[in-house]
């Protein structure tokens, strides 16, 4: 097996929750594997002369609550100085991360593989592109008008509405044909008519648990990970305070995950959340998807490691 040369590009490591963080994971997994690894952030990357440059630092990480990571001086790359750059900052999907976005693609053009590909990152956003699969999906109407909402409220009597560059529940609110703060809900969320939002028929099937369906290299991971509200909460949001229960697929979770499966590599979309309800896709997280260390903890898997592995494999007959 080659030794390859990881980037990871990902938040502030004193800030990750040990316990639960997905990177991590795949950060040991490189590091056990053997591989070169090293770290930094969105504002760590830069352009000279059209190629990117990037300052970070060796690090080496550890399973070890009290010392899980040492890290190297800061020093220049070049981009083709790795062979794999991993994007995985968390959102919010700012103008930052967009720009980020932007200059991975230098590196993703001068040769290096960024997994997930940025133009594809920037082009699929996590609401909009599952309405791409909408036979999949509770039915779902995209606008920035209330009277087009109200309509769908009146035909559907119980309905979600979220923001479309929302994370970890929030701004998702609860609306029936009787709620009595339609108006003000819908202007707030709209910017009173400037922004589109998503409305979704609600899924009565989110008591069972909103869940995270992990797709590695266009396969679904067995098991997934039911984010269950707590009580009188509408979102299954582990951030939320959702309860995360691991189980196994069912025939209808894998059926979804194989149906977008194909649309996901031909995007060079390799590590991918789908978040099924009632057995329908409700979004396709493309950023920085997680519940790895979950699934992980209760079943005995080893996603980070596949992952890596999948990269291995392909890295040499990849286009």
């Amino acid at each position: 097996m080659k030794t390859l040369n990881f980037l990871i590009v990902m938040d502030d490591i004193t800030t990750i929750n040990y316990k639960k963080d997905t990177t991590l994971a795949m950060m040991w997994a490189i590091s056990e594997r053997g591989h070169g690894l090293h770290y930094c952030q969105i504002a760590d990357l830069w352009l000279d002369k059209g190629s990117l440059k990037v300052d970070s630092q060796a690090v080496s990480v550890y399973k070890n609550p009290e010392h899980f990571y040492d890290l190297g001086e800061m020093q220049t790359h070049d981009a083709t100085d790795f062979d794999v750059i991993l994007m995985r900052k968390d959102p919010p999907f700012d103008m930052k991360f967009l720009y980020a976005l932007h200059l991975l693609d230098y590196a993703k053009r001068a040769g290096v593989w960024v997994v997930n590909d940025p133009l594809s990152v920037k082009d699929c956003n996590e609401k909009l592109f599952a309405t791409q699969f909408s036979q999949l999906m509770s039915p779902t109407i995209v606008t920035n008008k209330q009277t087009h909402i109200r309509a769908f409220i009146n035909e559907h009597q119980d309905v979600i509405v979220k923001p479309l560059d929302g994370m970890g529940g929030m701004g998702i609110f609860r609306l029936t044909a009787d709620s009595p703060n339609i108006g003000s809900t819908l202007e707030m969320l709209t910017e009173l008519g400037s922004l589109p939002i998503m409305a979704q028929k609600y899924i009565p099937a989110i008591t069972e648990g909103d869940k995270r369906v992990l797709i590695v290299g266009g396969k679904p991971v067995d098991y997934c990970l039911a984010r269950i509200p707590s009580q009188g909460e509408t979102r299954g949001n582990l951030a939320a305070g959702g309860r995360g229960v691991a189980m196994p697929l069912t025939e209808r979770e894998r059926q979804l995950a194989e149906a977008v499966a194909p649309v996901l590599l031909d995007k060079g979309l390799y590590f991918v959340g789908l978040d099924v309800i009632g057995g329908l896709i409700t979004e396709i997280n493309v950023t920085s998807p997680t519940c790895v260390r979950e699934i992980d903890e209760q079943c005995g898997t080893q996603i980070a490691v596949d992952f890596v592995a999948f990269i291995e494999n392909n890295i040499e007959c990849r286009q």
